[in-house]
Parts: structure tokens; sequence; C-alpha cells
């Protein structure tokens, strides 16, 4: 008896209810494309800050999705450079973030390029620069042996995993793979949104390397969604959304992999998650274009990187009172420096000092009309 769908007989013949599907693919492509449509009327500034706050937040969601958080100063600086978008006080990322980056870029940069196994493998490659996930080593740029056990896809903690499903055997894996990129490449039928659907679903179920597989299932996903859209710009994240109810995530995987090959109930998860994931962008977007309308009334006032870097902080949120002293932490400046700093800024009109003054003197950004 067969226990998972890559054991059917009828692999890999994926089918689902059209009709079932109609009112939300709808919906979702309404959507999609208004969100869109709304992008194309703001300036070269907002659209970019908006693909920068998009792209920080996949790559933060998608590796905490696996456990690993990533230091989001340094994803975003990495970002930033990559897509020569300034921010000032750019951090230099390690190579781990740097990896992750630069395969988030390249799916969804050249998501018009085709998908080969030597993309793949240089992926994985970015993904562990070092040949190890944590402290074991693995295979990297090649898909997995099985040499020690059977690739069980789990998820919780050491200890108290889950098992969620067991990916076909490794002597599978070269057809499998080759069948799922030619597919992906040449498949012109199958609606584009729904493909990135099946897409993420067909990766994740061959699972085809030692480590990695969800956020590379993830890139793939985000490929094909661009390329629905026809655009390198990324305005939502459907990895902030998988992260935010990764349970469910993982419960409709297993619910799927122990199913038949109708994945109807897997496509309808996929189009409610991207409809929330292109709801919180709506929302979200209003803070990137007040913090770019301000950058542009700031843009004739001469600025050092020590000042953008602490404009853009306060801009994004800063926890508690500017003071001299954190200005002097944050640019990792002296104090006499920091002071230098913020007179400037206070003569030129761009902070304000709060009250009370004295020793406790604190400063805010000053609110342009």
């Amino acid at each position: 008896m067969s226990t998972y769908i890559h054991e059917l007989p009828d692999w890999p013949t994926f089918r689902w209810n059209d009709g079932r599907l109609a009112v939300a693919l709808a919906h979702t492509r309404h959507l999609q494309g208004r969100l869109v449509g709304r992008m194309e009327t703001f300036g070269f500034s907002v659209r970019n800050g908006a693909v920068l706050r998009t792209l920080t937040e996949d790559v933060l969601k998608s590796s905490e999705i696996e456990g690993e958080n990533l230091d989001a100063d340094q994803v975003r600086s990495s970002v930033a450079r990559r897509l020569g978008i300034d921010i000032g006080g750019v951090l230099p990322p390690d190579r781990h973030v740097e990896g992750v980056v630069e395969m988030m870029l390249d799916a969804t940069q050249r998501y018009d390029q085709p998908l080969t196994a030597q993309r793949l493998f240089g992926w994985h490659a970015s993904l562990f620069p070092t040949g190890r996930s944590g402290m074991h080593p693995i295979t990297v740029g090649a898909w997995r042996d099985d040499r020690t056990a059977p690739m069980q896809v789990v998820s919780g903690p050491v200890g108290r995993e889950r098992v969620h499903f067991e990916a076909p055997a490794a002597p599978r894996l070269d057809d499998e793979m080759r069948q799922f990129v030619q597919w992906l490449n040449s498949d012109v039928k199958t609606e584009p949104v729904l493909k990135a659907a099946l897409a993420h679903l067909w990766f994740v179920t061959i699972h085809p390397f030692d480590d990695g597989n969800g956020r590379i299932a993830r890139a793939i996903a985000d490929m094909s969604l661009a390329r629905s859209e026809g655009s390198t710009q990324r305005f939502y994240s459907m990895s902030s959304q998988i992260r935010e109810t990764r349970g469910e995530y993982y419960r409709i995987l297993e619910q799927t992999q122990r199913g038949t090959m109708d994945v109807t109930v897997w496509m309808e998860w996929f189009l409610a998650c991207l409809t929330r994931a292109i709801d919180a962008t709506q929302a979200a977007l209003s803070e990137v274009i007040e913090k770019s309308r301000y950058w542009e009334k700031l843009r004739d006032v001469p600025l050092n990187p020590r000042q953008r870097l602490v404009i853009n902080t306060l801009l994004e949120g800063f926890d508690g009172k500017l003071t001299t002293s954190k200005w002097a932490a944050l640019t990792k400046s002296s104090t006499d420096t920091a002071l230098r700093d913020i007179q400037q800024l206070v003569e030129q009109g761009v902070l304000v000092r709060n009250q009370p003054g004295g020793r406790s003197t604190s400063y805010s950004l000053a609110q342009f009309a």
C-alpha cells in the first residue's frame, strides 16, 4: 500500500478542481494586479524602498521557518548593495547572509532565466558556503545520497521532531529532478499562480538536497510568482505569511503528502496564503511611502553616513529616546562626534530637542509639513 504521493502509480500527474479554485484564484489575481498597478504610480525611490523591505523580509522569514535567525541589518545591507540602493551606513554581511541573499536575488531578479540543475546546485552552495549545516558536514551542490539515512521531512525542536513525510530515495533523484525542471521551464498550460503553488509542492516532495530544501522551494515559488507578473520587483513576501502560520504550513504539507494526486486543498491553502501576503503589503506600504517622502524632503540637506544611518533607524522605529550616547553606540563613534552630528541636524531643522533638557536631553525627527 502506498504511503506517500510520490509512491503512487500516477505520480507526478497532479490534478486539482478548477471550479473550487476559480473564485479564490480570480480574487488573488485581482489583488496581485492592483498592487502592481498601484506601485507603478509611485516614484522610483518608493518602489525601491518597497522592494528592499520585501526582499529583506523574505530572506529573514524564510530562514526563520527553518529555525535560523539572521541579522536583519546585515540582510538589509546585502540586499541594498546588490540592488544598488543607497541606505547609508551599510554593514559588511557575513558570507552566510551573502549566500542566502544571493540565492533569493538570483531567483527573483533572473526569474525569466531557465531553472537548471546547475543553477540549483549554485543556490545550494550559496546557502551552505562552509559545506556544513550547523555542526554537521553535508553534500553541497549535488543531490543527496542518503548514505546515513532516508530523507525525512521534520519540524520541531531537537529531541521532539515531528516526521511529516519521507522523500523519494536518492537513486530516483536524477530522473525526478529532470522531470521537475523540464516541467517548470516548458509548461505553458498551467495558470501561472497555480504553477507557483505546484512548483513549491513538487520540489518539497522530492526534497533533493541534504538541507535547505524548504528555502529553495520558497525561492522557486517566488521565481514563479515573478514570472506570473513579468517583473523583478517584489512587493509582497510569501515567506512572511508562511512563517506566521508555520504549524499550518507543515500540517497541510503532511496532509498532502499522505493523500492522493488531487492537490486541490494545497492549492487553496497557497492562494489563501498569497492573498494574506498581498493584504499585509498594502498595510506596510504606507510606512514605505512616508519614509521615502521624508528622504525626499532631505534631498538637499548635506548628510554624512552616520547621520543617514541614524535618520534611517529613527524612520524605521527607534526603541526608546535618541541621546548622544545612543547615537555614539549606533554609529560606533565618540560622544564628541555624536554631539557634533546631532548639533548639525538640529541647526538644519532635521532633529528637535525633546523636553526636559540637561543630562537627559534627547532628540526626535522634525515633522515636516
